[in-house]
């Protein structure tokens, strides 16, 4: 362990180095790579630095007691003491998924169940916002296709964090988001009092820090223009403002009307695509890692049912972590961290268990 963390404590000082160069304020998206590091090294350091200062004063301890009996009732709680850092520096160590530090887009989609499909994707984008909320992020819808009972089709948000700190980012939080969500209830349509179950599902991006990030050639591209559609199929725009982007290569097809300029929509568009190209590539090399570096609950598979909502009972599941809570409705009122710190520690836990067996 002592060699990563000498390695670390390099890069952390060619990074402060680097960080201290004008030139790299040139380049936003260098600049934002390298302080998003920076701070996950950061953490590093200060967690070694900790091991170090409570093995220095339980070493005194240990000296001073030989002579004084009264120093030898402090020992116990600094070995305490320097498990629960040592401990910490070794999480710390685990290698942290690269966007991390990232902001998301976030699709919401109705699945099985119609029109009260359509209501619960309604309220898991409330959820989702107040969520955000909680942890001072910023919230964009996108585009929206509202459905007959005020629901939602689909939506698209993007979510920007307000943290340097990968642990804090965005993406750390929300790609565990993506699945299938199941929502057990009695619908607002239901006359008979029947609980009923329906599904909306949920896929997050990692967005693209800037353009040139993820390179799309105009040659690559397909833009068609169309009029804006509501609830029911109506007209909303007497304008083709409404922008449809098909990625050739890939066949990625991304669409929006929020907008009433056609630029906007656009400009939206190309966001979402550079984002969805970007998880393509991502997870076409996730596919060629080895089991030890995939993550344990991140499934790539979008039809996933990963967690349950019963509204009767006022419980919601999480079928990857085996979280269960009976607050169902303070979580849809965006008290999501508990469920959300689950699958994290989980997928840590079997990273750990990963690197341990790697290391034998």
């Amino acid at each position: 362990m002592l060699d990563s963390v000498q390695a670390l404590l390099a890069e952390h000082q060619e990074l402060q180095e680097k960080l201290s160069d004008s030139s790299v304020f040139g380049n936003p998206a260098l600049a934002k790579k390298l302080n998003r590091r920076y701070a996950e090294l950061n953490a590093i350091v200060a967690a070694f630095n900790s091991v170090n200062e409570i093995t220095e004063d339980l070493k005194a301890a240990r000296e001073l007691a030989k002579e004084d009996e009264a120093f030898a009732s402090e020992i116990p709680g600094l070995e305490e003491k320097r498990h629960t850092a040592s401990e910490k520096l070794r999480r710390l160590l685990i290698p942290r998924d690269p966007d991390d530090g990232r902001d998301v887009i976030m699709e919401i989609k109705a699945g099985e169940g119609g029109a009260e499909s359509a209501l619960f994707a309604a309220d898991l984008l409330r959820m989702y916002l107040q969520y955000a909320n909680s942890k001072g992020w910023k919230t964009e819808i996108l585009d929206k296709n509202e459905s007959d009972l005020g629901g939602y089709k689909d939506v698209q948000v993007a979510i920007k964090g307000s943290s340097s700190d990968p642990s804090e980012g965005v993406w750390a939080h929300l790609k565990y988001e993506g699945g299938v969500h199941r929502v057990q209830r009695v619908p607002a349509t239901e006359t008979q009092g029947r609980i009923h179950t329906s599904a909306a599902g949920v896929l997050v991006f990692p967005e693209v820090d800037a353009p040139e990030e993820v390179e799309i050639s105009q040659n690559d591209i397909r833009i068609d223009v169309f009029r804006s559609s509501g609830p029911g199929g109506q007209s909303v725009n007497t304008t083709d403002s409404a922008v449809r982007i098909t990625h050739l290569p890939t066949g990625i097809v991304v669409s929006m009307q929020n907008e009433k300029s056609q630029l906007q929509n656009r400009e939206a568009a190309m966001r979402v695509l550079r984002a969805r190209i970007l998880a393509a590539q991502q997870e076409a090399l996730e596919a060629e890692l080895s089991a030890a570096r995939k993550s344990q609950v991140k499934s790539v598979d979008r039809s996933e049912r990963i967690r349950t909502y019963n509204y009767p009972e006022n419980r919601i599941a999480d079928h990857r972590t085996g979280y269960k809570a009976y607050n169902l409705d303070a979580v849809m009122d965006g008290a999501l961290e508990p469920v959300i710190q689950s699958a994290i520690q989980t997928d840590e836990e079997a990273r750990l268990a990963a690197l341990g067996s790697n290391q034998k």
